[in-house]
């Protein structure tokens, strides 16, 4: 068991400390001692002693303090200046984590000054009585009042600083929001740490990236505003090109793996019509030319879908947004005399819905409609020949009952239903197959005289021309392709 004459602790009254302390200091008595002249937050007298210019280490002025500051803290490198110069802080503002702390470092200089046995003359709260009881109101500053003042001192230097900010970002004619502006505010407030986050923020962050950031909040603000164009036919280009097309780009690049060749021959300005094969069970194929042509000329084709396609609720608006349109004679007509590229598949839903052992047959391409299209907007035909499209959905069955009951031209059966009691709906996914897009030598119609569409005869010998052409594309690229998937 302890000693009962140390178990207790030794109490020393205030009157007691006062006189050490004196005694060690050698100063006067404390009555004579002046208190400081400053006010707190509240408005009332601050009760610390004076220790310079009639205030105490907490009303010191800033200007010292930023001395203090500047002598404690190590040189920074400046992220923004060449060769890793150093930062002079900004006049008056001291680094953060020393403004915030003025309490705490005022306290440290009191005790090496020798006055550590009263924390009360470092504006904190420490004189507590033998009982927990708080000294004497009048002879120590409490707590309150040095963290008021302490808050004061730090408003007033905020205040300053945005006022510096506003003068400094005026006259240097920084761009607001830029890094350069974004550095010189963090520097005004002597925010140094944050200069190195920005720093490494930039690095990461390039041109592309930040030209990136900038056109996504351009576009959602036009989306917002409504303050977007489209044309006669309700092409959205901006939509296209900035939202559904980088969608696609992932399955174009890496997932179907997209080879093509011939694209010399799909003029770069002028109109054309390209005509090329159907299927895959959904018109995926129809996707992924338009975004390849558009990668390799930066032209959109313009497709001419059916009469389904834009009854269907919603699939119909985006077809449209994308600048399909219907195809009728009028129509195409138009897009093909304002020199537009246009995109026809003619074997239509026969050719999307054809079964697995009818694969890279063609189909009826209808009666020539589309030849008589180029024929009166005197335009070439550029046969389109794609490899890969059949396989990702192949067609087992088609079960017309169901097809007719929905409406629908025809109701598949793939392979993948069958994984759905296991993969659930991940086995739907389309099969990976390799992809190879060739686009052939265009048919030049001009050379068939401008009464071409006026003979019927003509055109179904000229649509047969066509699709005798696509149908030798695919069989060439079939036989040098080594597998389906690779």
């Amino acid at each position: 068991m302890s000693d009962p004459a140390h178990s207790e602790a030794q109490v020393f009254s205030l009157d007691e400390q006062r006189a050490a302390r004196d005694a060690r200091s050698g100063s006067p008595p404390a009555a004579g001692r002046p208190r400081c002249v400053a006010t707190t937050a509240s408005g009332a007298r601050c009760r610390n002693y004076a220790v310079e210019d009639g205030r105490c280490r907490v009303h010191v002025p800033t200007d010292a303090d930023g001395e203090v500051a500047r002598s404690r803290s190590a040189p920074r490198r400046s992220p923004g200046l060449a060769g890793g110069a150093v930062h002079p802080r900004a006049e008056g503002h001291p680094h953060p984590a020393v403004s915030g702390s003025r309490s705490g470092a005022r306290a440290s200089d009191a005790d090496a000054a020798g006055d550590a046995g009263s924390a009360g003359d470092a504006g904190s709260a420490g004189e507590a009585g033998p009982a927990g009881e708080a000294g004497p109101a009048g002879d120590t500053g409490s707590a309150g009042d040095a963290g008021s003042a302490g808050n004061t001192g730090a408003h007033a230097a905020d205040a300053r600083a945005r006022e510096a900010s506003r003068s400094a970002t005026a006259s240097s004619g920084e761009r607001q929001g830029s890094f350069a502006w974004a550095e010189a505010q963090l520097l005004q407030r002597g925010y140094l740490a944050a200069i190195d986050g920005l720093e490494l923020l930039r690095d990461a962050a390039d041109d592309r990236f930040l030209e990136a950031l900038r056109g996504l909040v351009g576009f959602l603000r036009r989306r917002v505003t409504g303050a977007y164009e489209i044309d006669d036919f309700g092409f959205d280009e901006e939509l296209t090109t900035k939202v559904l097309m980088p969608l696609l780009r992932p399955l174009h690049r890496h997932y179907w793996r997209v080879t093509s060749h011939g694209i010399e021959h799909v003029p770069e300005q002028s109109g054309a019509l390209l005509v090329a094969n159907h299927a895959g069970t959904l018109p995926a194929d129809a996707l992924i030319t338009r975004l390849d042509v558009f990668d390799l000329t930066g032209r959109h084709a313009r497709e001419l879908g059916a009469d389904l396609v834009f009854r269907t609720p919603v699939v119909g608006a985006l077809a449209r947004k994308t600048g399909a349109t219907l195809a009728s004679g009028d129509d195409a007509d138009r897009l093909l005399a304002s020199g537009e590229l246009v995109a026809v598949w003619p074997e239509g839903f026969k050719g999307l819905g054809k079964p697995w052992k009818d694969r890279y047959k063609l189909q009826r391409f209808g009666r020539g409609g589309f030849v008589a299209t180029a024929s009166r907007a005197q335009v070439p035909i550029i046969p389109t020949a794609v490899v890969g499209s059949e396989e990702i959905y192949p067609m087992l069955f088609d079960l017309r009952i169901v097809a007719r009951l929905l409406g629908f031209p025809y109701f598949p059966v793939v392979p993948q239903m069958f994984a759905l009691p296991v993969l659930g709906p991940f086995a739907l996914l389309p099969l990976p197959s390799k992809w190879i897009i060739e686009y052939g030598e265009p048919i030049d119609t001009a050379s068939f005289g401008s009464d071409l569409a006026e003979d019927p005869m003509a055109l179904f010998d000229l649509t047969d021309q066509v699709r005798e052409q696509i149908q030798q594309m695919l069989q060439r690229n079939l036989m040098g392709r080594r597998s389906v998937f690779l």
